[in-house]
This record gives C-alpha cells, structure tokens and sequence, in this order.
C-alpha cells in the first residue's frame, strides 16, 4: 500500500510540473506595454517561489522511496527508477524557470535604465533650450554677449555617453520584440527633439561668436581712434598754446 501511495505522488508531481511548464514557459508573451512586461516579471517570481516551495515535498518524496526501496527491493527498485525520473525533471523545470526569471528580470532593468537615460538627457535638453533662448534679445554690450556664449558652450560640452546608452539598450529591446513599438515612438521623438535644438545651438553658437568677433573688432577700432584722437587733440592744444597759424599746420590736423 506504501508502494501505491508514492507512486501516486510520484504521478501527481510529474503531473504538476508538466503544468507548470506549460503554464510558465510555453506561454507565448508578446510585451507590447510596460505593464504587461511588470506583470510577466511579477509572474515569473511567482513561478519560481511556487517552484522551490516544492523541493521540500520532492526531498520527502525521494527519502520515503529511498527507504522503502531499503526494505523492500522488490517494490522499491521501480520508484527508484521513476523517481529519478522525475528528480531530473525537477531540477530541469526548476532551472528553466529560474532562467526565465532571470531573463525578465533583466529585461525589466533594461527598461528601466532606458527610461532613467532618457530623463537625464530630456533634462539637458530642456537646459539647453533654456540656453538658446536666453541668447536671443541680448543688449548689445560685449560682456552680455560673451557671457551668453561661455552659458551655451558650457551645456554643449555635455558628453554623448548617455544617448549612446539610450541607443543600445532601446536597440536591444527592439531586437527581442519588446516594448518595440513604445520604444520606437521614444527614441524618434527624443532623436527628433536632440537633432533639432543641438542644430539650433550650434547655429546660434557660430552666430554669436561672429557677433562677438565683430564687436571686439569695433571695440578695437574705437579704441585706436579713442587714441588718435588724444593725440590729435594733444598736438592741437600744443599748436594753439604755441599760437601756431592754421594755414602752418599739416592738412589733417587743419
């Protein structure tokens, strides 16, 4: 009767494990939304708690075959033969599922992480925006205009570290087919957003410089004419003091 009995468990555990092999491996999961992707992570830790819980009956399990088999050869050696069966299956079934929880957990962290790069990049995007509009309506002053470039440069040496992050790890979901299509839709948006407000930048970058060039260039010639004007009115004051008629004077200082 014992022997009838561990068969019985035996038959009941292979058929639980066929169950959960069908219904948390041979499901076919698409995760085209972030909650369907949580909901199959959740799941899967689930799956592999259910999983191990088990270990305890199956250590029971082989501890009373082993031990029938002890004192009962005869009946014992064919639960031997099918508990090793089983036991293969166990472990096979237990390291599928810790694989596949594996894999989603890592999958979700791959969403994640993807999600935190494009926070910090929309950020500097925001900055940078911020930026370019604080170059427009400057007062014609040289400090106003050299302080407005030194602020848009400073952003524009942000490194490109971060969107090379965002390229790979969206490639890599879009390869296994997950999330592809929100994904898609995040990186063009933000592509589109990065390529417009960077060509934008660097324009009103090459223009403020040459603004500031040609200030300084004014700034200059103001300057030498500052001076020789100086000296025209120093050699003047020197004329009249010396009382120097006009018509004596060199063309350009009458």
């Amino acid at each position: 009767e014992k022997a009838v009995n561990l068969k019985k468990d035996l038959a009941e555990m292979q058929e639980w494990m066929t169950q959960a092999e069908e219904e948390y491996l041979e499901k076919d999961f698409e995760y085209k939304s972030p909650e369907e992707l949580e909901n199959a992570v959740e799941e899967m830790k689930r799956a592999k708690e259910d999983v191990l819980q088990k270990e305890v009956r199956v250590k029971i399990l082989k501890d009373n075959i082993k031990m029938l088999a002890t004192k009962v050869p005869s009946s014992g050696q064919d639960l031997v033969t099918e508990l090793n069966v089983v036991l293969e299956n166990y472990q096979l079934l237990c390291n599928r599922i810790r694989g596949k929880c594996h894999t989603l957990e890592e999958v979700w962290s791959c969403w994640i992480e993807l999600l935190q790069y494009l926070d910090l990049e929309t950020a500097w995007l925001n900055n940078l925006e911020e930026r370019v509009q604080m170059t427009e309506n400057l007062p014609d002053k040289l400090d106003a205009v050299n302080d407005a470039l030194e602020s848009l440069e400073s952003v524009l040496r942000h490194p490109a570290d971060n969107r090379t992050q965002i390229r790979e790890l969206g490639q890599t979901l879009i390869d296994g087919g997950i999330l592809d299509d929100i994904i898609s839709e995040k990186l063009e948006a933000f592509n589109a957003r990065y390529e417009e407000l960077s060509h934008l930048a660097v324009s009103r970058q090459i223009a403020l410089e040459q603004q500031l060039q040609t200030m300084r260039e004014t700034d200059h010639m103001l300057q030498v004419l500052q001076e020789n004007l100086v000296e025209l009115d120093r050699q003047l004051t020197s004329y009249l003091t010396d009382r120097v008629d006009a018509f004596q004077m060199p063309q350009e200082a009458q």
